[in-house]
């Protein structure tokens, strides 16, 4: 079977991308999958480029994310150590479909429905990435989502007596049978 082409990427990395640990690729069997729980990719960025941890002088990113028009971004380098999911990030790649899910009040009660449902070019994009990293990455063998790794309750911004999942990307509309008859990962639960 020839290899799967490379989808078009945009490669802009973060501005501390060097400052994040690296790793060789044979260490990366898991693919995380996640929404951005933002209005648009702009926002993204900005919340990407945003500098949380002062020992390293680096912040929370996916290595990919990708636009509701299909188009794809990475914003770190496959041999570095993105921080995406508690737990996984030495081994495991980061995509981020843009999506508002909860935004803006992503931890009140009131307001936990994700109901944004994914383009077609978004899903269509992400396959093709799948494929392409597959290839790319021989050790690739597992996929999940956000949710399903980090399944962690908090107490509600807007009543502190109901506890809220702290994440919940990519939500209840993101095609996971159709995602899982495309590439050959096994879904970690």
């Amino acid at each position: 079977m020839s290899p799967s082409p490379a989808p078009p990427i945009a490669f802009d990395p973060l501005p501390y991308q060097e400052r994040l640990d690296a790793r060789s690729l044979d260490t990366i069997d898991l693919v995380v999958i996640h929404c951005t729980e933002l209005p648009d990719l702009a926002m993204a960025r900005r919340f990407g480029e945003e500098v949380l941890y002062e020992t390293s002088l680096t912040g929370n990113s996916g290595h990919f994310y990708i636009d509701r028009d299909g188009s794809v971004h990475q914003y770190v380098a496959l041999d570095r150590i993105a921080h995406h999911v508690r737990g996984h990030n030495t081994r495991a790649v980061g995509i981020e479909l843009v999506n508002r899910g909860r935004y803006p009040d992503w931890l009140a009660a009131s307001h936990q429905a994700m109901d944004e449902p994914y383009t077609p070019a978004q899903i269509d994009a992400l396959i093709a990435l799948l494929r392409w990293l597959q290839d790319e990455l021989p050790s690739l063998r597992s996929i999940a989502g956000h949710e399903d790794l980090d399944t962690t309750e908090v107490r509600a911004t807007d009543d502190p007596d109901v506890l809220v999942r702290r994440k919940r990307d990519p939500g209840p509309l993101f095609p996971w049978e159709r995602i899982m008859a495309a590439v050959g990962l096994v879904r970690v639960p």
